[in-house]
C-alpha cells in the first residue's frame, strides 16, 4: 500500500511554500500524511499546470489534493484522472475567463473553503460550484488569499484528514 500523501498547487502568484500551504503542510505531517507541493511557477497557463501536476504521478493511500485560487482550479481538473480520495479547495478560480468552463471534479470527499469578501474569485463561483458537485462548502469572513483564518483553515483541514483516513 503506497503512502497516505498530500500534493499542494498553489496559486498564480504565490509559491510551493506560501504560508497556507506551510500551515496545511503542519497540519497533514501530523497526521502522518507524505507532503508534495510542487512549484507552478514556470506557467500562469492552467492547463499547463494541470499536466505538471499529472506528470508527478501523484499517488497515495490515501491521496489528497489542495488547491488554491489557479491551484484549485488545477487540483480540481486534475481529480478526474486521479479521482483522489480528498479534494480540499482554497477560493477555486472557477468559472473564471480562460479557464474550462466546469472542471468536474472527481473525489470520494470534496470540500471548498472560499472568502465572502474576495475579490478575486466571485463568491458566487463557489457556492455554484459546490452546489453543482454537491461539495462541502465552508464561506469564511475572509478575503481571496484566506489568510485571515488560517486558524481557521487548520482546523477544518485537520478534520477533512481524519474524515477521509477513516474512510480508507
Amino acid at each position: 500500500m503506497a503512502q497516505s500523501s498530500v500534493y499542494f498547487a498553489h496559486g498564480k502568484e504565490s509559491g510551493p511554500w506560501g504560508r497556507k500551504i506551510r500551515a496545511l503542510a503542519g497540519v497533514a505531517r501530523r497526521q502522518g500524511f507524505r507532503i508534495i507541493s510542487p512549484d507552478y511557477s514556470f506557467t500562469f497557463d492552467p492547463n499547463e499546470r494541470v499536466e505538471h501536476l499529472l506528470a508527478q504521478k501523484p499517488d497515495g493511500e490515501p491521496l489528497v489534493l489542495v488547491g488554491s485560487s489557479m491551484g484549485g482550479y488545477v487540483s480540481a481538473v486534475a481529480s478526474r484522472t486521479l479521482k483522489p480520495q480528498g479534494l480540499f479547495l482554497l477560493a477555486p478560480a472557477v468559472y473564471m475567463p480562460g479557464y474550462e468552463a466546469d472542471p468536474s471534479p472527481q473525489a470520494e470527499l470534496f470540500e471548498i473553503v472560499h472568502g465572502y469578501r474576495d475579490d478575486i474569485v466571485p463568491v458566487d463561483n463557489a457556492i455554484r460550484f459546490a452546489r453543482t458537485h454537491r461539495a462541502r462548502l465552508h464561506l469564511l469572513d475572509a478575503e481571496h488569499t484566506l489568510v485571515e483564518a488560517i486558524n481557521y483553515l487548520e482546523n477544518l483541514f485537520e478534520l477533512f484528514l481524519a474524515e477521509v483516513t477513516r474512510g480508507c
